[in-house]
């Protein structure tokens, strides 16, 4: 697969995945055990962050070495600056943007008087928002060196790899609204909706991609920063719910492992 063919199955797969997760809603009558709830997002953590690592921080490195703007021995500051500032990005989103979290049923940001749906919308469609500009940038890099197969790898691995945690978290999203009431047509198109944000971040960083220069391993590296931040605040936590923190732990290993061997593999 060449580089554009990478990059409209990177952009497509990650939005597919999110709505066949959604799907779900419809064979199901209630929400998740803790049990099965603890691997679902103990497995997408792993994912994310190994793909944050894997995907965009070596990258960033690799980038920040390659530039001749910095001496080799402050090669690091874009890639940790980067990074920090990612974090920050998602912690101000926090505060700015009224959201729940339904599994700890508490809200974030500012009182608003949106409805508990719309604040647990907000709340996936944040953590999408990264999601989306990194498989941007991967696509971006891959098509400003289409001759050079690693980068088109590394793109659709990252791809493969958020694709697979987007397709439980698309049920995590639909499937606990049933029970707050919600149809499960609405349930389903709510979920979806979702993930809509990432192929669309990552479609317009892919056309702003080639104007990067060299901010490129800033951004490679903000993008993990807010993965991993997100990952932390919000997803770790729910892995560990009940007696059965070790389901989430070892599904944490597997989705980080998964990500490695696709890695490897592409």
């Amino acid at each position: 697969m060449d580089a554009l063919g990478t990059s409209i199955f990177s952009l497509t797969i990650i939005f597919a995945a999110t709505t066949l997760g959604s799907a779900l809603v419809f064979f199901f009558r209630k929400n998740f055990s803790d049990k099965v709830g603890n691997i679902i997002i103990g497995l997408a953590s792993g994912i994310m962050i190994s793909s944050s690592i894997f995907g965009l921080l070596l990258p960033s490195m690799e980038e920040a070495n390659k530039s001749s703007y910095l001496p080799s021995y402050l090669s690091f500051i874009p890639t940790v600056t980067g990074f920090i500032l990612g974090g920050l990005i998602l912690y101000l989103m926090d505060k700015l943007i009224p959201h729940l979290h339904l599994s700890s049923n508490e809200e974030e940001g500012p009182r608003s008087s949106l409805s508990r749906n719309a604040k647990f919308f907000f709340a996936v469609t944040i953590h999408n928002i990264p999601e989306g500009i990194s498989i941007g940038l991967a696509c971006g890099l891959a098509l400003a060196n289409p001759n050079d197969a690693s980068h088109i790898g590394a793109a659709l691995a990252l791809a493969i790899g958020i694709a697979i945690q987007n397709f439980p978290e698309g049920a995590a999203v639909s499937i606990p609204l049933l029970e707050e009431g919600v149809s499960k047509p609405k349930a389903f198109l709510l979920g979806a909706a979702s993930g809509i944000v990432e192929p669309i971040f990552g479609l317009l960083t892919v056309f702003i991609s080639s104007y990067l220069g060299v901010t490129l391993p800033y951004l490679l590296a903000i993008a993990a920063g807010a993965m991993i931040y997100v990952t932390i605040d919000e997803l770790l936590p729910e892995a560990r719910k009940g007696n059965y923190v070790h389901y989430g732990l070892w599904s944490f290993m597997i989705g980080f492992a998964i990500m490695m061997v696709l890695e490897m593999a592409l």
